[in-house]
């Protein structure tokens, strides 16, 4: 397969829940083009995000509505530069454009969308797609930022040359997305497009993809835009090679005592809603297993973990502020400093830094990392890093054990240190990890780093409140199914076997043989057999365990009168919540993660071994925690 065609019109069965006589178009474009922008554009809230069969990579499908009550899905594919398949973006991109993906049919038509400000590079991707043959949307974004930096394009010229039409749009503005709709109501009548002027490449070097781009550029009198004045102070400070990851660690730091102090008005109305809720409920129910279980079991131990949702949210905020603004593509390229110190390069650190948020997407992130042996050490590294899931577990036990006070006054606080030396620890606790990775088993030659620089950007309020509903929907779903399943058995085993007819005490039930069991092994760490409990269960999600503790001091009775944080005082020593924090900063305890490793791996050996040092290695430091704490 050369770099700039494509090749089989093979079809397959229309997606699932997709109609038969829908119509699709595919909408391409390299990374930092406005793809995500203008489908969201289309689509709204009429979207969903899934896995292409047998990949891990992930695609959005969504409905965009017509005139006349008509309807065509678009499918938003990975960014990509060609449609050579040598990543995983690149393959699963062209195997959906020429009607090799399993479960999709090939497009209808295609909308190409490229950054008007960068055409040069960009205009390198047309040839391979317009060689599809398929009706195609040459779509021309950030024309708002062509114009007003002194840029200038003969979009006219640029389509006699294609023979293709061409639209000159800025969907973070919502201009110019009329010719958009125009085309997609049309696109299926379109009759196959005419041979471009210029003839397109044909053979598999790719610089030649790139001449034919910067030949037609000239042809159709592109002027490039002067890189914005803004954009050059700006990087002249966040990439200076001091300054910067001083800018960089002020930054976290502000998104820390945000995450403590700004949520926690939100966190406390949420809880007091579910107190309320769960009194009224109580009242309102007969006693009764039935009102136990939806009481003690579901509500309260699902209501656990949602009262953290503000928190989860504002953290999902700041990273989309960041990502959107295109500081987090400064970010990288100082963090490609220290990637090299420890073998990595510093496309390792775009799955990384996603893996604040959840380690699943950051390990299929991974994907874009050509080289083998550095792709698998980023995917074992990648659940060190702090993500979601552990962030209701790290403030329930600050919370309760460290008081807050002031360090930088009002700007930082203990709280927030301790959480940004959790953060910290799983940081450095990858880095030395890769650092072995890299001088043995997964030792090789360091690639070297290209990556593009975005123009900074003010993040769009629409962009950023569409994230946001994206994540609560993800988070309600796992406490909708994965929490919710974990607290109806866990409170079945926590009130049966029955005693006389009734419920027994919660140390004789089924759950507390369980954690009896386990409890010599945790021992050492400080941990009783109530939160040995909570440890199995969190195998399932990270964030179960607050939830299971919630369960099993409602059934028992201790948190209807003092509370959860207090109810933890009672159970931990200083040590032992010192050890808990440690031991859930390094242990892998997600299943997801896992199953996902191994369909990246390929089989079973390296999530058995990921698995077991990061269990090991969050033992053995929370051994270390418990016993210099105490």
């Amino acid at each position: 397969m050369d770099d700039c065609h494509g090749a089989s019109t093979a079809t397959a069965p229309p997606p699932a829940g997709v109609a038969a006589r829908q119509h699709i178009v595919a909408i391409v474009g390299p990374p930092n083009s406005g793809k995500s922008t203008l489908f969201n554009r289309l689509t709204g809230l009429r979207q969903k995000v899934a896995n292409f069969p047998g990949v891990t990579v992930e695609h959005r499908m969504g409905r965009v509505r017509l005139e006349h009550h008509r309807e065509v899905y678009v499918v938003d594919l990975p960014g990509v530069y060609s449609l050579q398949p040598r990543t995983e973006d690149e393959r699963v991109t062209h195997d959906v454009l020429t009607g090799q993906m399993e479960s999709l049919p090939r497009p209808d038509a295609v909308m190409l969308i490229l950054d008007s400000t960068n055409l040069s590079r960009h205009l390198a991707l047309a040839a391979p797609v317009l060689s599809l043959g398929l009706p195609t949307l040459v779509i021309l974004n950030m024309a708002d930022d062509l114009d007003r930096r002194g840029g200038e394009i003969n979009a006219a010229e640029l389509s006699r040359q294609l023979s293709s039409p061409v639209a000159l749009i800025s969907a973070s503005k919502n201009t110019g997305i009329d010719k958009v709709l125009d085309f997609l109501s049309g696109a299926t009548l379109t009759q196959a497009p005419k041979a471009p002027l210029m003839q397109l490449p044909v053979i598999q070097d790719v610089p030649k993809c790139r001449d034919w781009a910067a030949n037609l550029s000239r042809r159709t009198e592109y002027r490039a835009p002067a890189p914005p004045m803004w954009t050059r102070r700006l990087d002249a400070i966040f990439l200076h090679p001091v300054v910067g990851p001083l800018v960089f660690l002020a930054v976290v730091i502000g998104v820390f005592q945000t995450i403590f102090t700004g949520a926690r008005p939100l966190m406390d109305a949420v809880q007091a809603a579910i107190e309320t809720s769960g009194q009224w409920m109580e009242a309102a129910l007969p006693e009764s297993a039935l009102r136990s279980l939806l009481v003690d079991g579901i509500w309260t131990g699902v209501g656990s973990v949602i009262v953290f949702l503000p928190q989860i949210l504002l953290l999902f905020l700041f990273i989309g502020i960041l990502e959107d603004s295109g500081y987090l593509a400064r970010a990288a390229l100082i963090a490609d400093r220290t990637m090299a110190k420890i073998g990595l390069q510093g496309k390792s650190f775009i799955p990384l830094l996603s893996a604040y948020a959840c380690a699943v997407p950051a390990i299929m992130a991974t994907r874009t990392i050509e080289n083998k042996r550095d792709r698998i050490a980023t995917i074992l590294i990648a659940p060190f890093m702090t993500c979601s899931a552990r962030l209701p577990v790290y403030t329930l036990v600050i919370a309760a054990f460290i008081p807050e006070k002031p360090l930088l006054g009002i700007f930082f606080g203990t709280r927030a240190a301790a959480l940004l030396g959790l953060y910290a620890l799983g940081f450095l606790a990858a880095i030395f990890t890769a650092g072995i990775l890299k001088s043995t088993v997964l030792k090789s030659a360091r690639a070297p780093f290209m990556l593009e620089m975005p123009p900074y950007r003010w993040p769009t309020l629409r962009s950023l409140l569409l994230r946001l509903l994206d994540r609560s929907k993800v988070f309600l779903r796992r406490a909708g199914t994965v929490i919710l399943a974990v607290a109806i058995v866990l409170w079945f085993l926590s009130s049966f076997p029955l005693k006389d007819g009734k419920a027994p005490e919660i140390s004789q039930s089924f759950a507390g043989t369980i954690g009896h069991a386990v409890e010599p092994v945790l021992q050492p760490l400080g941990f009783n057999w109530k939160i040995g409990i909570g440890l199995i269960t969190s195998f399932a999600a990270r964030e179960v365990i607050v939830g299971t503790l919630g369960t099993i001091y409602a059934v028992e009775g201790t948190s209807e009168s003092i509370g959860l944080q207090e109810a933890l005082r009672h159970e931990l020593t200083p040590g032992g919540a010192a050890a808990l924090l440690i031991f859930f900063a390094f242990a892998m305890q997600c299943m997801s993660t896992i199953a996902v490793v191994r369909r990246e791996t390929g089989g079973w050996r390296w999530p058995i071994v990921q698995f077991t040092y990061m269990t090991l290695f969050a033992y053995g430091f929370a051994f270390l925690a418990y016993r210099i704490v105490n």
